[in-house]
């Protein structure tokens, strides 16, 4: 899959972000990159926080280990996880 990458034990995600959705949930590819679908609205950096809680949450770890590398103003982002206790099964993140 070209939306993720392993650096050592870190998981590195591409993404693409829909803010002001239904429901926050993983939404397929977009282009080459993972599209998510966040209810938090695109102001003031809500987006980009509940992004981040949200990861964390899926991945098991905490906010402090999900990190965003690029994108804080565009809907194109790429974000670290340290060390991902958990994998969700929707997700083929390879081994």
């Amino acid at each position: 899959m070209s939306y993720y990458r392993w650096d050592g034990d870190d998981l590195i995600l591409d993404c693409h972000l829909q803010p002001k959705a239904s429901r926050d949930e993983f939404a397929g590819l977009h282009g080459e990159r993972l599209k998510i679908r966040l209810t938090a609205p695109p102001v003031d950096g809500k987006a980009n926080a509940h992004l981040l809680g949200f990861l964390a949450g899926v991945f098991g770890v905490s906010k402090s280990q999900v990190t965003l590398e690029s994108g804080q103003q565009s809907r194109q982002k790429r974000v670290r996880i340290k060390q991902p206790k958990s994998r969700p099964a929707e997700l083929d993140l390879g081994c």
